[in-house]
């Protein structure tokens, strides 16, 4: 297990995560990389990796510019590292003549962003997850096979979790299971469009566990989607860096 970062490095801004507007936010830390994951990445797994999985990821290995198209405006600079300082692995959406289109939390909800290809390297996963909002109910799917479904809490009314397709930026460890995100969290790429006024947080979105279970399957958060310990664990467990997230009404 990595050390933890300084605390001021991993307060993790999310924006409907909190048991309520009050809540101070936790600490969480990386969950340690695993050797599974370590190895997809290597040069050696590249060219058999990129066509074994339904989605492309792009594991970012040097600082680069994330522009508003090929060769573009610059958006962002971005490093081998996430905010939260776990690895920065990108769903790659699309390219063009060097260039990968990808889904990053610098930009807004259904916005896309472009890295050079050289900055990265290429993996793949089949693993995603799809997120029914008026069932409350989120899918933990390899391609079509449903691998297991759970109860999430989804955003109240007035602070809906948002719509769209979102993809997995960190998986996080709390230091606290009483915090307001429990244990864990798989913090997301989307944000939160309608906060509250005067919130006092950010505006990422995030699956995680919760201090209070009976939340879990009402629309109750600000945003983010609340499961039960047992189910978060297994998400920490199973999701790859990178992996699809789909909302739907």
């Amino acid at each position: 297990m990595r050390s933890p970062l300084p605390a001021a490095a991993t307060i993790l801004v999310l924006a409907g995560c909190g048991g309520s507007e009050a809540d101070p936010p936790a600490q969480p830390r990386p969950a340690a990389e695993s050797e599974d994951v370590k190895a997809h990445f290597t040069p050696e797994a590249e060219a058999r990796e990129r066509s074994r999985g339904r989605f492309t990821t792009a594991r970012v290995v040097r600082r680069t510019t994330l522009r508003a198209g090929p060769a573009g405006r610059v958006l962002a600079r971005i490093g081998r590292q996430t905010e939260f300082g776990s690895p920065r692995v990108l769903a790659v959406t699309g390219r063009r003549d060097g260039w990968l289109r990808v889904t990053a939390s610098e930009r807004a909800n259904g916005e896309h962003g472009w890295i050079r290809a050289s900055a990265a390297r290429l993996g793949s996963t089949d693993v995603w997850m799809r997120v029914d909002r008026s069932r409350r109910e989120l899918t933990l799917r390899r391609g079509s096979r449903v691998l297991r479904r759970l109860p999430v809490a989804v955003g109240r009314a007035g602070t809906e979790t948002p719509l769209g397709r979102f993809a997995v930026t960190d998986l996080l460890l709390t230091r606290n299971p009483d915090s307001p995100y429990g244990c864990c969290a798989v913090a997301l790429s989307g944000h939160q469009t309608s906060l509250l006024p005067g919130w006092p947080g950010g505006d990422r979105l995030a699956v995680h566990a919760t201090p209070n279970p009976e939340t879990v399957g009402q629309a109750a958060s600000l945003g983010c989607m609340r499961a039960y310990d047992r189910d978060i664990r297994v998400l920490m467990r199973r999701v790859p860096l990178g992996a699809p997230v789909v909302v739907v009404a």
